[in-house]
């Protein structure tokens, strides 16, 4: 019977081949590969119910539910029989559908051509005796006012996308022990807009695995996926104990690694935000174990803001190039190399912005400031790339404007000393400082809260490293590493 997975994958690849991104973006739409869904079900637990509950709330073709019906025609489970529960919105994908399903033996399905999120919430969330979960849920940003984003809010889901609005609607669905096995974006796991998803499903489950893969691009290559994801595994009511974490280069598993790592690891008992750290080692990172490294931004007098000037907002403000009445708007593309090039010619942005009454609430005085770009480039091999924007830089010009993708450090929305500043942007370009913060980041970007919620150096070493830098005539990499290792 294992053909069956086989014959869904094939249907999977011709329709990945003939269906635009445009239709895939609509329903957040991507498949799994057969490789993906085979090891997402290998890690149900062995059961021996009599009867397996199964649900499939983003069931698309069925390669999933055909993965876990495959393991238990090979005897991978003890079940009399399964009862499927499957719901794809999409109608193209339902005749496909109801083929893989209907063809096992002693399998109920019932197949839902409508909106789960709908039929789950006008049921008011309730539990629905479902003992397994197998799920790649859809992948689309919930508009704050959308009917979706009221009808979850009415059973208590607050959350900004559709995957992690599966997750929960299908966790508050599962019987007490029931287990989930689902791949999702790994973005959930910090950043303050999951936080009542983290709290939800923290409250509701256990976390017994999370399995990593080491390239971004694999996983869904044939959907053209750059989003990082996980494969997470659950238990509704669960005991928590140690989180098992897997990784693999690729979908093929055949470099397939394991690691158990203590849950106080994962979600360090003291952090408010309770961010999911996905670790793949034991040891504690570098700045962890740093007796050095152990302030917050407001032991050492500083804050953070995310760059206030979006663009498309204040667009009849902006300028090509600097001209009377305007300063320099400054975006990451200006930041290279610890170096400022400003203003840019022939930039596809724009170099300046106008200075009245209406935009200088958006400004900073000139002055000394750290940035951190939000978004790395595609040449950027570091996530973590910080600047030093120097007011001499800008001598003729007494404000300055930030573009929102660069987080600024401030005080009090003024410069900081030059020593403090140039220290700042040391420490955040060392290596052990990207590695930390890969380790529980699961985004491409760098958002203010991550960076508040780091530790630091003491202000006093912040300057030491500072000093250090302003003395150096071309700073690299190595230097930088060496520096902060005799200071730790």
């Amino acid at each position: 019977m294992l053909q069956q997975l086989d014959t869904a994958d094939s249907v999977r690849l011709k329709l990945a081949r003939r269906t635009t991104q445009k239709h895939k973006a609509e329903l957040g739409q991507f498949m799994t590969p057969s490789s993906v869904a085979r090891f997402m079900a290998s890690l149900f637990p062995p059961s021996n119910i009599k009867t397996c509950r199964l649900l499939d709330a983003g069931a698309g073709i069925g390669t999933l539910t055909c993965a876990f019906l495959d393991r238990w025609k090979a005897n991978g489970f003890g079940f009399n029989d399964v009862d499927v529960t499957a719901f794809e919105i999409d109608k193209k994908l339902t005749n496909y559908l109801s083929q893989h399903l209907n063809s096992y033996d002693h399998v109920t399905t019932r197949i839902f051509s409508d909106d789960y999120i709908k039929l789950a919430t006008d049921k008011g969330l309730q539990d629905q005796g479902y003992t397994h979960v197998i799920l790649n849920p859809p992948y689309k940003k919930i508009n704050s006012k959308s009917a979706h984003r009221l009808a979850l809010s009415s059973v208590g889901i607050e959350t900004v996308n559709l995957y992690s609005a599966f997750i929960a609607l299908a966790l508050g669905e599962m019987a007490p022990g029931g287990q989930m096995v689902a791949i999702i974006p790994r973005s959930f796991c910090n950043g303050p807009y999951y936080r009542p998803f983290r709290d939800f499903i923290l409250e509701r489950a256990a976390i017994h695995q999370m399995h990593l893969f080491e390239s971004r691009s694999k996983a869904f290559s044939d959907d053209q996926v750059l989003q990082e994801n996980i494969i997470i595994c659950l238990e509704r009511d669960g005991k928590q104990g140690p989180v098992t974490i897997s990784t693999s280069t690729d979908d093929s598993f055949s470099d397939l690694t394991n690691c158990e790592i203590p849950f106080e690891r994962i979600v360090f008992p003291d952090d408010p935000e309770r961010f999911i750290h996905v670790q793949t080692t034991t040891e504690k990172s570098a700045i962890e174990l740093s007796s050095a490294v152990r302030y917050s931004m407001a032991d050492i007098g500083i804050k953070l803001s995310t760059g206030p000037v979006v663009d498309f907002r204040l667009k009849e403000y902006l300028r090509d190039r600097p001209e009377e009445g305007a300063v320099p708007l400054i975006y990451p593309a200006h930041l290279k190399a610890y170096k400022t090039t400003w203003p840019i010619p022939n930039f596809k942005k724009s170099n300046a912005i106008v200075a009245n009454n209406d935009t200088e609430k958006w400004l900073y005085p000139n002055g000394f400031y750290c940035v951190v770009k939000r978004f790395s480039s595609k040449e950027e091999k570091r996530r973590m790339v910080a600047n030093l924007i120097n007011p001499t830089d800008f001598s003729e010009y007494t404000m300055l404007g930030f573009e929102n993708h660069l987080n600024v450090f401030h005080d009090n929305k003024n410069g900081l000393p030059e020593a403090l500043a140039s220290g700042l942007m040391v420490y955040l370009n060392t290596t052990a400082v990207d590695e930390h913060f890969r380790r529980f980041s699961g985004h491409t970007q760098v958002n203010a809260t991550d960076l508040k919620q780091m530790k630091y150096p003491s202000r006093e070493n912040l300057f030491k490293l500072g000093e250090w830098a302003l003395e150096q005539k071309n700073i690299t990499q190595e230097s930088i590493d060496a520096q902060f290792r005799d200071l730790i």
